[in-house]
């Protein structure tokens, strides 16, 4: 109650001010400019002394604004004094925000508009931003697969003029192969441990920026090796593993933005749909790797990805709100946006006021939790739930990742309806995989949030896709619409888990109960999750290079898809009696 009383009287010290230098200002607009210019700078000095409260400011009072977000003498300069003076006001929300936490192009907007934007229009640009960040992320992923047969090029190709590039185009080329997507994705997964947690320690705009752009170069580096001529294996190793560690800057940081925007009750639906970010990364990846071997040549499939993974770093410095703070808006994980209803993408403009009327106790909230220590990780792996997810998907990412890297070259060296596809139409045809996996993304979601069963809908997905993945080896090469309506399901049941665990999974862990309202978990969660993950996801591709070096029987990499998937879903056994146990005691109450 002291605490109420004491922010009412300051509000009404803050309008009283504003008021007061507003009238004067009126009352000094027909004499000299000198005198206007004073009183503008008196009140703009009286705003700040009274409305600043650590980095978050107070209500304004939008009462004296007329119907265009302006004074009354119509100049609308208003805003641009706050802005130049270090304070952006926003009027149509009556906010007052701290500009450096504001990403410079955003900022630049918001004044221009003079009008903050609502909650659902930053939660859509913030997940619009997010989408097209890491969907290049995986396209600059994807080239590696489609260029494998051109590297290392089969005999029936040797015999038609084909050359391929050294040092993958010997015996062993295939292991070589292996062995560079495996530095790439050891790196990454290794990164991945360093990455949350120092995400959760500085600000994740600049954080995710700096990876994206180094991540591009280093992309752009090994399709650089075709103009320089470079033939050196470590050469190909070294920038794998660079752009591994780069690679992993990316998800803990966009999990944690979505994160902060979106509460618990719509998450795996939302987070379902925006995890079709990935599948989207691979099918663009595949066309632009598969358009340049048929324009150009291997180099620019590597380029033109990661130039534009750069441009995409420039549009997150430009534009990514971090945290719904950052625009005076109150958090979607407590305070005023808790509830299920505030979470949704489709917040009404009632919810929206009532949350904006209620900002001032955010605020004296939000002080303490701006003190709290980002989680260790040995207090994150306490989390109930982190390690055995951990597990499951060090497994499920190991299979989701062997179709990732050699899918395509798998294409190519299967008979389909009695022909065998060129290197580039298997590149393109491998997208139909991704299809599949964005239904079964939002598939996944949709289900985990309509039961609330984030275990049984992930250990279902991964059961029902061992029979599928052994029809897909069975019976896909009999014709190609079979090949294709398999392909596709198959990655429905392998990417609906994945999808699953790595957003709406690690977002419910990094936002536990136990941690007791501490944020600043999610990307130190996130990073144990998928970092794990990503071992299996470096050790499926290795695994499926050596056996094929050894053999051309395709079975024995499908027998290791099989005994993964399998193990996936018996890791997830004692979470499922635990959720069944849940739904049959409110089921009886």
């Amino acid at each position: 109650w002291r605490r109420r009383t004491r922010e009412t009287r300051e509000r009404r010290a803050t309008r009283d001010a504003i008021r007061e230098s507003r009238a004067g200002r009126r009352r000094t607009d027909a004499t000299t400019g000198a005198t206007t210019t004073t009183t503008r700078t008196d009140e703009r000095e009286a705003w700040r002394r009274r409305t600043r409260r650590g980095g978050l400011l107070a209500l304004a009072n939008d009462e004296d604004e007329d119907e265009n977000g302006s004074d009354e003498d119509g100049s609308g300069s208003e805003t641009e004094e706050y802005v130049s003076g270090g304070a952006v006001m926003i009027d149509g929300g009556g906010f007052v925000v701290d500009p450096k936490r504001l990403a410079p192009g955003m900022r630049a907007y918001i004044a221009r508009r003079k009008k903050n934007l609502s909650a659902s229009q930053h939660r859509a640009a913030t997940l619009v931003v997010t989408f097209i960040a890491y969907a290049l992320y995986h396209a600059s992923r994807k080239p590696p697969s489609i260029v494998k047969s051109v590297l290392n090029p089969d005999q029936e190709s040797i015999s038609q003029g084909a050359r391929g590039w050294a040092p993958f185009d010997g015996e062993d080329g295939t292991r070589v192969i292996g062995m560079c997507d495996f530095a790439f994705l050891a790196s990454y997964s290794i990164g991945m441990f360093f990455s949350g947690h120092i995400g959760d320690r500085m600000d994740l705009r600049k954080f995710l920026t700096f990876g994206m752009i180094m991540s591009g170069a280093w992309v752009s580096m090994f399709g650089m090796g075709f103009y320089l001529n470079i033939h050196s294996v470590w050469y190909y190793v070294g920038v794998q593993m660079v752009a591994g560690v780069f690679q992993s800057t990316g998800w803990p940081s966009v999990v944690s933005v979505v994160g902060n925007w979106f509460g618990k009750g719509k998450r795996g639906l939302v987070m379902g749909v925006w995890n079709s970010h990935t599948s989207i990364g691979n099918m663009l990846g595949s066309v632009l790797a598969a358009s340049a071997l048929r324009n150009s040549n291997w180099g620019m499939s590597f380029i033109i990805p990661g130039v534009l993974t750069m441009l995409a770093g420039v549009l997150v410095w430009n534009f990514l709100v971090v945290s719904p703070e950052d625009v005076g808006l109150p958090p979607a994980n407590g305070g005023v946006s808790s509830s299920p209803s505030s979470s949704s993408m489709n917040l009404s403009d009632d919810e929206e006021s009532v949350a904006r009327r209620r900002l001032v106790d955010v605020a004296s909230e939000r002080r303490p939790r701006e003190r709290d220590k980002a989680v260790g990780f040995v207090a994150a792996l306490k989390i109930p739930g982190v390690i055995t997810f951990s597990l499951c998907l060090f497994f499920t990412k190991l299979v989701a990742y062997t179709f990732l890297y050699w899918l395509p070259f798998y294409i190519e060296r299967t008979e389909i309806d009695g022909k065998y596809l060129s290197a580039a139409k298997s590149g393109e045809l491998s997208v139909i995989f991704d299809l599949g996996g964005i239904v079964g993304g939002i598939l996944a979601g949709y289900i985990s949030d309509k039961y609330n069963a984030r275990s049984m809908t992930a250990a279902g997905f991964v059961y029902l896709s061992i029979p599928v993945l052994f029809m897909y080896r069975e019976y896909g090469a009999r014709s190609m619409s079979t090949n294709l309506a398999l392909m596709a399901l198959s990655g429905m049941l392998v990417n609906g888990p994945y999808a699953l665990i790595t957003t709406a999974v690690s977002a419910d862990l990094g936002t536990h109960e136990s941690l007791k309202g501490n944020s600043r978990a999610l990307a130190t969660v996130t990073a144990i999750i998928d970092g794990t993950g990503s071992i299996g996801a470096a050790i499926g591709p290795m695994l499926t290079g050596y056996i094929t070096s050894m053999s051309d029987d395709w079975n024995h990499v499908f027998y290791m898809l099989y005994a993964a998937d399998l193990i996936a879903g018996l890791l997830l056994t004692r979470l499922i009696l635990k959720e069944a146990r849940a739904m049959l005691a409110v089921s009886t109450t």
